[in-house]
């Protein structure tokens, strides 16, 4: 009986035990900053709802850019050959591209020389890249900031927990540090996080929009070489 009476105690204490575990949710750690904390974290939120607009605006508007006719530029080859320049241009209208934008600014050249032809489509051509690039400069200052902000966390956190630690007398605590100890991991976390996220996002609208410069780098050429053939 007595072996029994232990056992029943030490189960009761294995579910006592069991019953005050404690788990921890995300927004619990992050309210367990403080109120430094909580601005810091507050801040990259917001840093990162601007980094997916910026990425998502740019892929959709790089995306609609990219979309070019396959037969676009036997059209204008035919209308350009033909004498047609007036059809050229409207079907340069009619697709509202970079590519095309640039085919009309040559179009509208025809009859010059083609060094100044060449020189109006390369102008035009950066006007379409900076818009192309719009928005692109604060992603990368987001993915720049984003880590200093959260690493600027850390030396809050860390100021509080020595400042309350000076204040407790000299005793070590864990209660007592544990405001600052998570916000300067909650901080450095976020911090890292929103910063991969908008390098990463970066790296990818640049790789995208070097396409679309590409393609209006190959059809300026193609276009000038047409122009440039024997009669």
């Amino acid at each position: 009986m007595i072996l029994l009476s232990n056992i029943q105690d030490e189960a009761e204490v294995l579910t006592d035990g069991e019953s005050v575990e404690k788990t921890l949710s995300i927004i619990e750690l992050i309210t367990s900053g403080g109120t430094s904390g909580m601005v810091i974290i507050l801040i990259l939120f917001l840093l990162l709802i601007m980094a997916t607009y910026i990425y998502f605006e740019r892929i959709f508007a790089i995306k609609a850019a990219s979309k070019v006719d396959s037969n676009f530029m036997n059209q204008i080859k035919d209308h350009v050959s033909n004498g047609k320049v007036d059809s050229a241009q409207m079907l340069c209208a009619q697709q509202n591209s970079p590519v095309s934008r640039l085919i009309a600014k040559g179009i509208t050249r025809i009859g010059k020389p083609l060094e100044d032809i060449n020189t109006a489509i390369e102008n035009a051509g950066r006007l379409e890249i900076y818009s192309l690039e719009k928005n692109i400069s604060v992603l990368a200052t987001i993915s720049g900031v984003a880590p200093m902000i959260g690493f600027l966390g850390t030396v809050v956190g860390m100021i509080l927990s020595i400042f309350e630690l000076a204040n407790a007398g000299g005793t070590i605590q864990m209660d007592v540090l544990a405001s600052g100890l998570y916000t300067a991991m909650t901080t450095t976390v976020g911090g890292l996080i929103v910063g991969i996220i908008a390098y990463v996002a970066y790296n990818h609208i640049v790789v995208r929009t070097n396409k679309v410069v590409h393609q209006m780098e190959a059809t300026s050429t193609e276009f000038l070489d047409h122009l440039n053939e024997p009669i």
